[in-house]
């Protein structure tokens, strides 16, 4: 059982590499799960749209999960109440539209269990994340309530998201972040057997800062005229991991940095 996790999509280059090459890398890897953070794919980098959800659910994306941007497009508000494969964090405020935790059934007919999370650290307002994912755990058990589970962190600090981790370690059977846009380097299977990294990445155009158009980008921190901000159009690189799972205990077997096209060096 191998699952895919792809980093944030940024705009209409990060959303033509995922059209481009996930059906291609789904056959060659024999991907049976493929998750993606889709909180950046619209056209302005920000937010998604019901169409983009559609093309990447066409395009072999099995769920997607969000973030801080994930109500930057005015009609995802009444979209996510619709469309149960697409996620916001759960540990936003009561009342909030849609929803933060799924199972889904993978191509082998697994129950894959995806939790998106958001970090509290320089991030928009929202509950206490320990606190939800304490709660979560009480309630929700590996092997019982689903074979697999996938948590997203969408967080801007490296410590809140190592932290997480180590919580759900022996739990899960991935602790992946987003939101940095940045591929690390840290895929490791942790002590109780959960595989970790801190940030997936992005899929979008690296000749940029951070998917956005480099240009713009410096203006603005040079204190010069700017516009407000608009994503890069280069070539994209698909960032992710690799997850190659255990499913009689619902952990991880490996985990393996995933690099594809544009600009970064490939690793496939």
């Amino acid at each position: 059982m191998k699952i895919l996790f792809l980093g944030d999509i940024v705009g209409p280059s990060g959303c033509e590499a995922v059209k481009k090459y996930l059906p291609i890398k789904i056959e060659e890897y024999k991907i049976d799960f493929v998750i993606v953070n889709g909180e950046n794919a619209a056209k302005e980098g920000i937010g998604i749209t019901e169409e983009i959800t559609n093309n990447l659910f066409d395009y072999g994306v099995d769920v997607i999960t969000t973030g801080n941007h994930v109500w930057d497009q005015k009609e995802t508000a009444q979209h996510i109440e619709r469309e149960e494969k697409l996620l916001r964090p759960m540990n936003m405020m009561q009342f909030t539209p849609g929803r933060g935790f799924g199972v889904y059934n993978s191509k082998n007919g697994l129950r894959v269990g995806v939790l998106n999370l958001m970090g509290n650290i320089f991030m928009k307002k929202c509950d206490d994340v320990f606190e939800v994912a304490k709660k979560f755990t009480l309630n929700k058990v590996l092997k019982k309530d689903y074979d697999l589970l996938v948590v997203d962190i969408h967080g801007e600090i490296t410590s809140e998201k190592m932290a997480m981790g180590h919580f759900f370690d022996g739990q899960a059977t991935l602790v992946i972040g987003t939101h940095t846009h940045v591929p690390t380097s840290d895929t490791m299977i942790l002590k109780k057997g959960t595989a970790y990294q801190t940030d997936a990445g992005m899929c979008g155009d690296y000749n940029s800062v951070i998917g956005m158009n480099k240009e713009n980008s410096l203006n603005k921190f040079l204190k010069k005229n700017f516009e407000k901000h608009y994503p890069a159009i280069g070539e994209a690189t698909l960032c992710g991991s690799i997850i190659k799972c255990d499913i009689e205990s619902g952990l991880a077997k490996s985990i393996k940095q995933f690099i594809y096209g544009g600009v970064l060096k490939n690793s496939n």
